[in-house]
């Protein structure tokens, strides 16, 4: 502990000297490690040490400059490079038996059949079933190089024997469009999860086939989504601005100032746009938020977005790893820096300290309680006011909602009840579900929750020891209902059929329609005839 301590002010000093005296910083540093090596009581682990200083140096900037070890790095950058290698199953350990939850569209096991339900039994004849195999087990088991093969064996409820498949792994698709249906007639809805480099392509598709059932008005819903790519977030602001409008732009200290405009025409450049946000909003989806305000081309609704405008730039370092540095700020159309402030680069406040902030503040529940800063007043195309000093400001703001909750449904939904009842539900009663409500239109048409299921639910949770109060439930029940019926969605037709159960008592998707039937858009001066 005392080397660490003595090691980390040395490069505390290293740290304040490094670019202001690059060579003899460097050779400060790489001469005390030697030191370490050639004179340390102890053995040391110079990898580790180095990795401490560069962790340490980091903690000295800012909260988005960060190291990657390079075991961590590939597994980083596959949410956003929108594939990796494997079989392609989504899956759950359900009573010590590896569940097939959903096969991944397009992968080697959607291709062979294999269905949502099947429970694998062993892999490459080894026994994985009842032995308490862990999920990094089935991944290091199931994830491998493109080509490669692995055997497993499915038990399914229809069949007497074992069913033996050969499965040769491929690319897997990470999709970052979660849902794309109508809500009603003219209406449409689309949730990113992510920016990543497949997004725009997968957001036009889904824009060109709710345009073919009638689209004229579009809600993007980019709640929770913390980002991603730049460029993928300038192409999808480009989809609903004319040519030649500014989206963004980004300076720094040695970064000359950058502007990005909009090309030729977007495929919804005409017609109302919604754009919901929240606390969870930041980075790209802020880019996209910012630019549609600002040249008043929708309306943003939902609750003030997270704050993250510092731009990263990744330096690949010899062993592997890399760091990705901040070299300059994002900064709307207007000309808001988006990046909240922050004092030096500790994460632990800025993360975990700026929310309780918020909450204790009453911001997730009244407007009032939003702290503007007058001189950080801009404006938008149409002159409307719009404020900077960190994150979007919503246009409508949408409370946190706190319907129907209650200490008994938090422990239903921290524990994981409505998720594993549902698999073991549909364990058994997949197929008598599938005759009934064979597609997601019949299901949301004609579903409804009946007290024999909801009962089986709670029996579960009292397995669970979750004690049943009567009051709770009282208030709670009708959420309970909603998202009980969402996770049967899912599990039957995917993560878009969950969106269309779940957001039919959004307050904010609510709130959004009644914007989009009553005259916000008109009397805001937005543009979208």
């Amino acid at each position: 502990m005392k080397l660490k301590i003595s090691f980390l002010g040395v490069l505390s000093l290293f740290s304040l000297t490094l670019f202001a005296q690059p060579g003899a910083s460097a050779q400060k540093l790489a001469t005390f490690i030697n030191i370490v090596e050639q004179t340390y009581v102890d053995t040391v682990n110079s990898n580790l040490l180095v990795e401490e200083a560069i962790n340490s140096m980091l903690t000295d900037l800012d909260p988005h400059s960060v190291y990657i070890s390079k075991k961590d790095l590939q597994k980083m950058n596959e949410p956003l490079e929108g594939k990796f290698e494997g079989v392609g199953i989504q899956f759950n350990i359900l009573r010590d038996t590896i569940l097939v939850v959903s096969p991944i569209s397009g992968g080697p096991s959607e291709k062979l059949g294999i269905r949502a339900g099947d429970k694998i039994v062993k892999i490459d004849n080894e026994l994985v079933a009842g032995v308490g195999y862990k999920n990094n087990d089935v991944m290091k088991s199931l994830r491998g190089e493109k080509g490669t093969k692995v055997n497993v064996s499915i038990f399914r409820r229809s069949e007497a024997e074992l069913l033996d498949f050969e499965i040769t792994r491929d690319k897997i698709p990470i999709y970052s469009v979660d849902a794309s249906y109508m809500i009603n007639e003219e209406t449409g809805y689309i949730k990113v999860s992510r920016f990543a480099a497949k997004t725009v392509d997968e957001f036009k598709d889904g824009l060109d086939s709710l345009q073919g059932k009638g689209l004229e008005n579009l809600i993007l819903d980019l709640r929770g989504n913390s980002g991603g790519y730049l460029n993928t977030a300038i192409n999808l602001a480009d989809q609903f601005l004319e040519e030649d409008k500014l989206v963004v732009y980004t300076e720094g200290r040695t970064s000359p100032k950058q502007q990005t405009f909009s090309t030729k025409k977007g495929d919804f450049e005409k017609g109302k746009l919604i754009v919901l946000i929240d606390e969870g909003s930041a980075s790209a989806s802020e880019i996209v938020s910012g630019a549609i305000q600002d040249w008043d081309r929708g309306l943003v609704i939902g609750r003030r977005s997270f704050g993250k405008g510092l731009v990263q730039k990744p330096y690949s370092l010899p062993d592997g790893s890399a760091v990705r540095l901040t070299i300059s700020r994002y900064y709307t159309p207007s000309g808001r820096c988006i990046q909240k402030p922050y004092e030096d680069g500790n994460k632990k406040d800025y993360y975990r300290g700026d929310m309780e902030e918020r909450m204790e503040n009453g911001e997730f529940y009244s407007a009032d309680s939003i702290k503007l800063d007058e001189n950080l007043k801009f404006a938008t195309n149409n002159g409307r006011v719009v404020y900077g000093g960190g994150g979007i400001l919503p246009d409508i703001f949408v409370p946190l909602d706190t319907t129907g909750s209650s200490k008994y449904l938090s422990k239903l939904i921290r524990k994981g009840v409505f998720y594993e009842y549902t698999l073991t539900l549909m364990d058994s009663k997949r197929d008598e579900f599938l005759e009934t409500y064979p597609s997601i239109t019949t299901f949301r048409s004609t579903f409804n929750m009946n007290e024999t299921l909801l009962e089986g639910l709670l029996e579960f949770a009292d397995k669970k020891e979750i004690e049943r109060v009567a009051e709770d439930l009282e208030i709670s029940k009708t959420r309970i209902e909603n998202i009980f019926t969402s996770q049967i969605a899912r599990t039957l037709y995917g993560t878009g059929a969950y969106y269309e159960i779940i957001n039919n008592d959004d307050p904010t998707i609510i709130a959004a329609l009644q914007a989009i039937e009553d005259n916000t858009f008109k009397k805001m001066k937005l543009s979208y005839k």
